[in-house]
């Protein structure tokens, strides 16, 4: 009996060490695809959205700007 306790003791631990093990590689994958993905979209020159952000703000700014600038060429315009 003492003999099956140990058996099933040594595979409970080699199981263990393989789950361990699993785990081990399964971090270092997602370390690779992701520094893989990360240099993919570095190369496609993407945004990121803070900077698409800041740029959408500074064209709706621009565009009313335009605007009131148009008004009052109009308004000058209509004078003269």
């Amino acid at each position: 009996m003492q003999t099956r306790n140990k058996m099933f003791d040594d595979i409970s631990q080699l199981m263990t060490n393989a789950m361990g093990v699993a785990q081990g590689a399964r971090e270092e994958a997602e370390t690779a695809m992701k520094s893989l993905v990360d240099r993919w979209l570095a190369d496609r020159d993407f945004v990121t959205r803070e900077e698409f952000d800041a740029v959408r703000s500074m064209a709706q700014k621009a565009r009313e700007e335009n605007e009131a600038l148009k008004a009052r060429l109009d308004a000058l315009e209509a004078k003269g």
